[in-house]
């Protein structure tokens, strides 16, 4: 890999940590429709802090209608109705609390505590509730609460269907709860799935929209919309665990098709509002980056970044984050606590090695106003990508993949030196060596 290091610093833009730093963001995105922002690892403080700067820009400067996370959709709406002011008894942190899925630091931490009291307090300005802006989840995972919460909404609406609706779940009872036990017998073929029941109740819910819209008023569309969509994770959920065991291309393409189904089911909701929706999307970089540039596309992974790009072109912009060393909060096995850990520095021959040899300890660069240096890097090379868990003892097998990082991202923020992001409660594993100065500062 041939890299003139001299280019590539003189074509970055530093950043400075003044709202300056997303003038070529905003430039680059004002005609986006969808502009899906990653994160090279989810437990990184700066990815979360310079996200959700950035969009605060984009929600209050180019007039975009919200925000959409990789997330489950019952645990989101509620953060939802609280930075649209509907239960105005909760504060930020009541609002974080339906986020009890592992890991819980993803979304619970201090920078999303910021974010939403920006929120809460950008939608006073709002006259109107449909004028709102929200927060929405596209996740999979949340296949149990997403079943209450239609059962919830029916027994408002409509008693007998709330019954009717229970009988039909009550086919999950076999299994206690643990959708896991549901994908290992279900997908060995030792029990029989509930896939019909399923994908009845969301017809049945369908077939019901006009009578339950009867009562006229947004308050009664947002509601129907949250328990449809409720129930159609229910129906991709029962899908996505009868294949999850399996490991294989499957289910991830299943999870990442249903986050754009609801994405794209989420705009034509908001179309009727705003006639042309405009999102700003969070997701780890696995999903935001464009799946072809990168050695997914080999196995027949697709994912939201190269979905988007099909259905938008160029009206989809896609961000993405590196990082060369520092910590990160993580755990070391699934459903483990969270830890404070440090982030070995990058693999050489990375991209995150080229853009430590800048010097430059932070900067944006934009591939699309930088026709050369996107030639330059264009070479698939080693890309680190942390999720929940870190392993830094098989650190190259874990965590690096091959990728053109200009055909990946539209752009790139790289901070050479990060920090662990904040939970809202610390475990005995996480301690820094040092007070972090990310806490709150909002509600």
């Amino acid at each position: 890999m041939n890299i003139d290091t001299e280019t590539i610093r003189h074509a970055v833009q530093p950043l400075n940590g003044s709202p300056a730093d997303y003038d070529g963001l905003l430039e680059l995105c004002a005609n986006a429709r969808v502009v899906l922002i990653g994160e090279a690892t989810h437990g990184t403080h700066e990815f979360y802090s310079i996200r959700c700067a950035a969009t605060v820009r984009l929600l209050s400067e180019l007039g975009f209608h919200g925000v959409a996370i990789e997330a489950d959709w019952p645990d989101t709406w509620r953060l939802n109705r609280f930075v649209k002011g509907v239960d105005e008894h909760e504060t930020a942190s009541d609002a974080l609390a339906g986020f009890r899925r592992f890991p819980q630091w993803m979304w619970r931490n201090s920078d999303i505590l910021d974010f939403a009291g920006w929120m809460l307090d950008h939608n006073s300005r709002f006259a109107g509730a449909s004028s709102k802006r929200g927060i929405y989840g596209l996740d999979i995972y949340s296949l149990n609460e997403s079943m209450k919460a239609v059962i919830d909404y029916l027994t408002h609406k409509d008693p007998a269907a709330a019954r009717e609706f229970s009988h039909r779940y009550a086919c999950f009872d076999h299994f206690g709860g643990d959708v896991r036990k549901y994908g290992l017998f279900t997908g060995t073929g030792a029990a029989k799935g509930c896939e019909n029941e399923v994908v009845g109740a969301l017809a049945e819910l369908r077939r019901s929209r006009a009578s339950y819209l009867a009562m006229d008023g947004h308050a009664a569309e947002e509601d129907f919309f949250q328990a449809e969509r409720n129930a159609n994770v229910v129906a991709d959920a029962e899908k996505y665990y009868r294949t999850m065991l399996r490991g294989d291309v499957q289910s991830w393409n299943l999870r990442d098709r249903h986050m754009v189904d609801t994405l794209l089911a989420l705009m034509d909701h908001l179309d009727r509002i705003h006639e042309k929706s405009r999102l700003v999307i969070w997701a780890h970089n696995s999903h935001v980056g464009n799946a072809q540039a990168t050695e997914m596309s080999k196995r027949g992974e697709v994912n939201i970044g190269q979905l988007c790009r099909e259905r938008f072109g160029n009206e989809a912009v896609l961000i993405g984050f590196t990082t060369y060393a520092g910590t990160v909060t993580a755990a070391s096995q699934w459903d483990g606590p969270a830890e404070h850990m440090e982030l070995r520095p990058a693999l050489p021959q990375s991209i995150e090695s080229v853009f430590h040899h800048s010097e430059i300890p932070s900067f944006w660069l934009d591939f699309k106003s930088q026709p050369a240096i996107a030639n330059m890097l264009r070479e698939p090379v080693l890309e680190r990508a942390v999720g929940v868990i870190y392993s830094p003892e098989t650190e190259r097998r874990s965590h690096y993949f091959k990728a053109s990082v200009p055909d990946q991202f539209d752009a790139v923020f790289h901070i050479d030196t990060t920090r662990a992001v904040e939970p809202l409660e610390r475990t005995a594993l996480w301690q820094p060596g040092e007070l972090e100065e990310t806490y709150p500062t909002g509600l």
